[in-house]
C-alpha cells in the first residue's frame, strides 16, 4: 500500500496534470454549451469512470502496451477522436431545436445512462491521458511491493481530483450558457459553438501523433 506521503505527492501532480486543458475539460465545456449544466456534470461523471478504468487497465499491464504499439495507440486514438466528432456534429445539427426547448422552458436532454456513456467512452478512448499516466504513475509506486495493488488505490485519488475540477469547469461554462438562453437565436449560436468545440477536439486529437 502506498504511503500517506506518496498519495499526497500523487494528488498534488494529479492537480497540475488535470489543471492543464485538455480533451475532457474541452469535452465538458462543448457539453456543458450545447446541453446544459446536468448533461455536462454527468458527462463528467462519465469521463472519470472512463479515466479509472484506464487505471484499472494500466494495473493489468494496458498501459505499457499501448505505450510501445503504435498500433493500439492510433486505433484507441481513432475510436475516441470518431466518437468525439459524432457527438460534436450532433449538436450542431440539433442545436436549434435544443435552443427552442430551453427557452421555451423545456429543455431537452439525454437520459441519464446515455449521458454517462458519452463522458465515459470520450474518457476511456483517450489516448494521451492513459500514455501520461502510464508515464506518471510508476514514480509513485513501490516495485518492491504490489504494483497492481498500489495503482488501484492511487487510480481514485486521481479520480475525485478529476470530479471536482472538471466539475466546476461544467458548472461555470454551464452559468455562461444560462446567461445567453433568455435569446433563441443566442442561445442557438452558443449550442453550435459547443459542437463546433467537440468537433475542433475530434479533428485536432485524429491529427496529432503520440506524446514524445
Amino acid at each position: 500500500m502506498p504511503s500517506l506521503a506518496t498519495v499526497f505527492a500523487f494528488a498534488l501532480a494529479s492537480a497540475v496534470i488535470i489543471a492543464i486543458p485538455g480533451p475532457s475539460i474541452l469535452f465538458t465545456i462543448g457539453r456543458a454549451l450545447s446541453a446544459g449544466r446536468r448533461e455536462a456534470l454527468l458527462t463528467v461523471a462519465g469521463n472519470a469512470l472512463g479515466v479509472q478504468t484506464q487505471i484499472i487497465g494500466l494495473a493489468v499491464g494496458l498501459g505499457p502496451v499501448i505505450a510501445a504499439s503504435a498500433t493500439a495507440y492510433t486505433v484507441l486514438k481513432i475510436l475516441g477522436a470518431g466518437y468525439l466528432l459524432y457527438l460534436g456534429v450532433q449538436a450542431i445539427r440539433h442545436r436549434r431545436a435544443t435552443a427552442q426547448a430551453l427557452v421555451g422552458g423545456l429543455a431537452t436532454s439525454s437520459p441519464t445512462v446515455h449521458a454517462l456513456r458519452n463522458g465515459f467512452v470520450v474518457g476511456v478512448t483517450n489516448p494521451k491521458s492513459l500514455v501520461l499516466l502510464a508515464a506518471v504513475l510508476p514514480q509513485f509506486v513501490d516495485p518492491g511491493g504490489r504494483v497492481g495493488l498500489q495503482l488501484l488505490v492511487l487510480g481514485p485519488v486521481f479520480a475525485v481530483i478529476a470530479l471536482a475540477g472538471d466539475g466546476t469547469v461544467a458548472l461555470l461554462a454551464s452559468r455562461f450558457r444560462d446567461w445567453f438562453a433568455s435569446s433563441p437565436r443566442r442561445m442557438e449560436r452558443v449550442g453550435g459553438v459547443g459542437g463546433l468545440m467537440m468537433v475542433g477536439l475530434g479533428a485536432g486529437l485524429l491529427v496529432t501523433g503520440r506524446p514524445d
